[in-house]
């Protein structure tokens, strides 16, 4: 058994993920053009190439690559303060790409209010509120 100590002078301050596309134009589509988030860094071309998003402090990394996005499709939880307003904003940018399974805000069963989006990658993402 291992004892780990906990420092409680080290903060972790948040979780970037990497989203794989074989072509990136689909995500910025959705976290750029619908999910209003700013585009705040960009190397590379075709295969190579990165875009890292941010929007109120939540950041994505977005990178070009047929291999891995082959490979995996994730889900991703955004946490929102205001859902009712973040949904409005997206159903006017772009209804297509509420998922049809949660395509309204919807009070779950565990208490948080949720809807979610899917590109045409099979990409979800899930806008969540805690009461």
């Amino acid at each position: 058994m291992h004892n780990y100590c906990i420092n409680e002078t080290i903060l972790l301050k948040r979780l970037v993920p990497y989203v794989f596309y074989s072509d990136i134009k689909i995500g910025i589509d959705l976290f750029v053009n619908t999910l209003g988030f700013s585009e705040v860094f960009s190397q590379g071309e075709g295969d190579d190439t990165l875009i890292v998003i941010e929007r109120d402090g939540v950041a994505i990394n977005l990178r070009e690559n047929k291999e891995f996005a082959a490979k995996d499709r994730p889900e991703l939880r955004i946490e929102s303060d205001d859902i009712d307003s973040l949904f409005d904003e997206v159903i006017s940018k772009n209804r297509t790409v509420l998922h049809p399974n949660l395509d309204s805000v919807t009070l779950q069963p565990w208490g948080c209010k949720e809807f979610a989006l899917l590109d045409e990658t099979k990409l979800c993402v899930v806008i969540y509120q805690w009461p």
